[in-house]
């Protein structure tokens, strides 16, 4: 095997002690086929690719992403505070030029953990993308940043986080919401009233192959991402929209996950879904691991690979050429902030979300506190399983203005609250996160 081209980090975490049920999909066989892969292919022995032991994060990170109820103490485990370190060691991986790209294989995944955490949804309890974008921008100064999430679930949750942040551009590829959990992901979803046209969504109809993956990636993706000009580039790496997985119903494969990695070429990959075990994840993590090394990925195929079912029809490559042309058209017409809406001073957002894991909902009101010179800051009430959460949220891009509002916001709440309520000031301009 020739010499790697780039440089390229490795952080494998398969977190042994930490499973939904001993039967789940999403367990630690998904990462031990894959380390069994690397060995069985000699890329530990490869000059350039660098292996890296994921490190603990902080109980800091989380709650500079997350509003947790009734705290991240009481729902992370320590494997979610690895899974999330090993994205935060990717992330320094490259930082501090130790390697060119880095991937973060860990589990548990993390992208359907929203704002306000009340437990398990998604198979995730913590967004560790979202934990590592925030880490970044404490750490390093970074602003800019594009989140292509290509896992075959909507990224709802890191959609949710940072759906009124210009400053990241969020572009989710996935099956179609209405065939598929969690039912979101529609173009309409473009962004919150200070980043309207940031998150861009590509509902994917179900059987969509490596043409139309193809299609959306050079008519959409790459062209947004020139636009957009982002510092960095991270990939949440969800590989479930392969042919054989059991949980959905695309037509995806492990040179067309290569072929995509190598168009969007990120900076630092983190992997999210896939739960074809023995037939995907080994060669598709194979693939993408050769594409950000620059090695060949020619040879990358799967056992039971047949060229003939992946033909797609002329109707599905119509109804992906709407979809593109929407995106388009949503992100042509972006803006960072109205200052008409602005002057109305407050946005209101109203959801309801289901925690599928365990069976319960919570009702979230969100009220965006707009400025006209920054994002503003957001006031978030959620209620669920006996929890009463009550958040105020300052964006690290605030103006000080809006970080004083929110923390005399933060004061008067805290003074009326009820015996059952929590009130957080979640502050990251200044790096706070105060109960009350």
């Amino acid at each position: 095997m020739p010499q790697a081209v780039r440089k390229t980090g490795l952080i494998l975490f398969p977190a042994f002690d930490w499973c939904i049920t001993p039967d789940h999909p999403e367990r630690e066989e998904r990462l031990l086929y894959t380390r069994d892969q690397i060995v069985e292919e000699g890329l530990e022995d490869v000059d350039g690719i660098e292996f890296f032991n994921p490190e603990l994060a902080a109980y800091a990170d989380i709650d500079r992403v997350h509003l947790c109820a009734p705290s991240s103490k009481a729902l992370l485990t320590e494997s979610h505070l690895i899974s999330a370190g090993g994205a935060v060691r990717a992330a320094k991986a490259v930082m501090e030029k130790e390697v060119e790209r880095a991937f973060a294989i860990v589990r548990p995944p993390g992208h359907h953990a929203m704002q306000t955490v009340f437990g398990d949804r998604g198979f995730c309890v913590a967004n560790i993308e979202a934990v590592m974008v925030e880490y970044l921008r404490r750490h390093y100064g970074v602003r800019r940043i594009a989140i292509v999430d290509t896992d075959c679930h909507h990224g709802d949750g890191t959609q949710d986080i940072f759906y009124n942040d210009p400053d990241l551009l969020f572009i989710s590829l996935h099956q179609d919401g209405r065939t598929l959990y969690p039912g979101t992901g529609f173009q309409n979803e473009a962004g919150g009233p200070a980043a309207q046209g940031y998150t861009i969504n590509l509902p994917l109809p179900p059987g969509t192959g490596e043409e139309g993956f193809s299609m959306v990636t050079d008519r959409v993706v790459l062209p947004l991402l020139d636009a957009f000009k982002p510092e960095l580039v991270l990939n949440s790496a969800g590989q479930d929209n392969h042919y054989s997985d059991p949980l959905t119903n695309m037509n995806f494969t492990a040179q067309g996950y290569a072929r995509l990695n190598k168009a969007i070429n990120p900076d630092i990959c983190v992997l999210e879904g896939g739960y074809s075990i023995e037939g995907a994840l080994p060669y598709t993590n194979l693939g993408i691991i050769l594409a950000m090394a620059g090695l060949d990925t020619g040879n990358v195929r799967e056992p039971d690979y047949d060229p003939q079912r992946f033909v797609q029809s002329a109707l599905m490559n119509g109804q992906i050429e709407g979809i593109c042309q929407n995106a388009l058209e949503i992100f042509a017409a972006r803006k960072k902030w109205d200052t008409s809406v602005c002057r109305g001073e407050e946005a209101v957002e109203r959801k309801s979300i289901y925690y599928d894991t365990t069976g319960f909902g919570v009702d979230q009101v969100r009220h965006y506190k707009l400025c006209p010179d920054c994002p503003g800051y957001t006031e978030v009430e959620a209620s669920g399983a006996g929890e009463l959460l009550h958040g105020f949220t300052v964006p690290f891009n605030a103006c000080s203005r809006c970080q004083q509002a929110a923390r005399d916001a933060f004061t008067r709440a805290a003074k009326a609250k009820g015996s059952r309520e929590q009130v957080v000031l979640q502050d990251r301009v200044a790096d706070i996160y105060e109960t009350a």
